[in-house]
């Protein structure tokens, strides 16, 4: 996400830790949500493989939902603009997938 503006007062020290530093590695994202949250299931799928994984999930208020949106949408124009387009296939996803992730409800 963005780097956070200076605002006076207090700073947030944020550690990273040597465990997360490495990152996880995802190629699919399934996307539910509530009146009060959105759920991100961070999938890898591997190719052939009729099973894939839940790598990574996050649980956002639909406050911080907006603003991850928003910071992806900018951090995209500012990549873009340094290396030019980014370039998606049109092709459509048409796998079937049986996900057991979380129901949308309050």
């Amino acid at each position: 996400m963005d780097q956070p503006k200076k605002k006076k007062g207090k700073q947030i020290e944020i550690e990273l830790t040597k465990e997360e530093a490495t990152g996880t590695y995802s190629n699919l994202v399934m996307i539910t949500h509530s009146p009060s949250e959105f759920v991100f299931d961070f999938i890898s799928m591997m190719p052939g493989v009729t099973k894939a994984k839940v790598v990574k999930r996050m649980v956002l208020t639909p406050d911080h939902a907006k603003r991850l949106a928003n910071a992806l949408n900018e951090n995209i124009r500012k990549y873009e603009n340094e290396n030019g387009p980014i370039t998606t296939k049109k092709e459509k996803f048409d796998m079937p997938f049986n996900y057991r992730g979380p129901k949308p409800e309050a």
